[in-house]
C-alpha cells in the first residue's frame, strides 16, 4: 500500500511538474510562432512599397508569404494554444487538490481523505488524458466519427 506522502510525491507532485513544464513549453512555442507570423505578415506590405522591379524584394515577399502560411498551418495543426491552456488548468486543479488535502480543508476534512484525494486526482488525470486523445484523433472534415 502506498502512503499519502509517497502518493503526493511520486504521483501528484510529479504530474503537477509535468503539466507545468508542458504548459510552459506550449506557451513559449505558441508565442514564438505567433510573433514570427505577425512579424512576417507585417513585413510583406512594407517591402511591397519598395518592390518595383526588384527581383530580390519580390522573392523576399514571396518567401515571407510562405512563412506566414506555414506558421499558420503549424499553429492549427499543433494546437499549442489549446494545449498550453488545458495543461495550465490541469496543473492548477492538481495544485488545488494538493493544497486542500494538505490543509485538511473540505472535502478532505473527513475520515477517508487520502482515498478521496486519489479518486479526485486520478479523475482529473483521466479526464485530461481522454480529452487529449479526443483532440489528437479528431476526424477530418467530411469524415464521420467512429
Amino acid at each position: 500500500m502506498i502512503s499519502p506522502e509517497e502518493y503526493i510525491e511520486q504521483r501528484l507532485s510529479d504530474q503537477i511538474g509535468w503539466y507545468d513544464r508542458k504548459s510552459g513549453t506550449n506557451q513559449r512555442w505558441f508565442k514564438r510562432l505567433r510573433f514570427a507570423e505577425i512579424a512576417a505578415a507585417a513585413t510583406i506590405p512594407f517591402l511591397s512599397g519598395f518592390a518595383g522591379n526588384s527581383l530580390p524584394i519580390k522573392i523576399a515577399i514571396g518567401v515571407l508569404g510562405v512563412v506566414v502560411a506555414v506558421i499558420a498551418s503549424l499553429l492549427g495543426l499543433l494546437h499549442l494554444e489549446e494545449h498550453w491552456i488545458k495543461y495550465r488548468a490541469t496543473a492548477e486543479s492538481l495544485r488545488r487538490e494538493k493544497l486542500l488535502f494538505l490543509t485538511q480543508t473540505e472535502p478532505y476534512d473527513k475520515g477517508d481523505a487520502f482515498h478521496l484525494l486519489v479518486q479526485r486526482v486520478e479523475a482529473l488525470l483521466s479526464t485530461e488524458n481522454t480529452e487529449w486523445v479526443r483532440s489528437v484523433t479528431k476526424p477530418l472534415k467530411g469524415e464521420s466519427p467512429d
